[in-house]
């Protein structure tokens, strides 16, 4: 579901105005998220890291409006909640595309993105189609081989596009805690640094020990 916004009364009228006319809308920033224990509590959980951190980076970013909030043909909704689409690797060391439907239990987005993980493996190409370019997601990808601290994107212009991407690094100890480089794009014309801020301290409690659905 989604909300239309009414860009006569929106609070952010000017600022859409304004950064919707940029030939690139999109600013990013790079920031250290802690996630000490997180890796233990997801081996207790039989998951993987890596879905177990997808997990909460979606379910953070839905507490945020702005990062639920899309461009469609000139006009602005903000959806009720938004998905990953993340990129998945093959043992070719190729990547495809992917859709992962939210879901407030942890073993039931567990089980979807499993889903289409197996459905990546057992593909060819890149899996472009309606469903993995929706507009309710969030580009997700990780870069575990490479502890980054600035990143950009490829991106075509002429295309419209308004989801945030999110990207994490590999992992690192410093001072006896664990942190990931997390870095996060969003489209200025709906959400400044103070909502990338939102998210990545949402994130950041979620994996250094907020409690999760099963």
């Amino acid at each position: 579901m989604k909300q239309l916004i009414d860009l006569a009364t929106w609070n952010r009228r000017e600022h859409f105005a304004f950064f919707s006319a940029f030939e690139e809308p999109f600013f990013g920033l790079v920031a250290p998220v802690e996630c000490t224990g997180a890796q233990a509590e997801a081996k207790r959980r039989g998951v993987s890291f890596f879905l177990y951190y997808l997990y909460h980076a979606v379910q953070a970013a839905n507490e945020v409006p702005e990062l639920r909030t899309r461009i469609e043909d000139g006009q602005v909704y903000q959806y009720e909640r938004v998905h990953a689409s993340a990129t998945l690797g093959r043992a070719d060391r190729t990547f495809a595309f992917s859709f992962i439907e939210q879901h407030d239990e942890l073993s039931g987005f567990v089980a979807a993105a499993t889903a289409e993980m197996e459905a990546v493996q057992n593909s060819f190409g890149l899996r472009l189609s309606n469903t993995t370019a929706r507009v309710d997601v969030l580009h997700c990808s990780a870069i575990p081989w490479v502890r980054f601290t600035g990143l950009t994107h490829a991106r075509s212009f002429s295309h419209p596009d308004s989801c945030p991407k999110i990207s994490f690094s590999q992992l690192y100890e410093e001072n006896g805690r664990t942190y990931m480089n997390v870095a996060v794009n969003v489209h200025h014309a709906l959400a400044d640094g103070y909502h990338v801020g939102q998210f990545l301290q949402a994130f950041e409690r979620r994996l250094t020990g907020e409690m999760v659905k099963s």
